[in-house]
């Protein structure tokens, strides 16, 4: 076994105990060229649910918020792409999208260590700015929607129209 191969069976293995011992493992990338992100890995293994990308959030807050995620989805509660969702951030309601599989490698790379063939679904949980605006809202800004993309083909919603069926 080449240290490579050794050094992904070790993450592998910590992936499977944390899983286990607390439902999901929230991975933490810190950005330098890009805005930091973090992404849960077991929420389908353990729990049938979506994985989950929060991107452009201060590490500390990307983990209570996964954690939230996949505590409240867990117990029943659905996210469904377009709705509006408080209880994540103070004073700041969320959204959900469903993630284009062309960002998996990207934004999931740990969780094909538990599914090879990236079979999983996932989606990313977008905040608003505290003045109310998405990062699709011309209104938003100057920056906001590169810091924090929609990972969608087209980079916007595509599982609801803004502004008329969703935020």
């Amino acid at each position: 076994m080449t240290q490579l191969e050794q050094s992904e069976e070790q993450l592998r293995q910590w992936l499977l105990e944390t899983t286990e011992a607390h439902g999901v493992a929230v991975i933490q990338i810190e950005g330098e060229d890009h805005p930091p992100y973090a992404f849960s890995v077991g929420a389908w293994r353990r729990f049938g649910l979506a994985e989950v990308v929060v991107i452009g959030l201060p590490p500390e807050v990307s983990q209570v918020v996964i954690n939230d995620y996949v505590g409240r989805a867990s117990a029943g509660e659905r996210f469904a792409p377009g709705g509006i969702h408080g209880g994540f951030l103070v004073d700041c309601p969320v959204t959900f999208e469903r993630v284009a599989k062309p960002y998996y490698p990207q934004f999931f790379g740990s969780a094909f260590l538990l599914h090879p063939n990236g079979d999983f679904p996932a989606v990313q949980m977008i905040a608003r700015t505290p003045d109310g605006h998405w990062p699709w809202s011309a209104d938003a800004p100057p920056g906001f929607a590169e810091y924090q993309p929609v990972l969608t083909d087209s980079g916007s919603p595509e599982s609801w129209t803004p502004g008329v069926d969703g935020p």
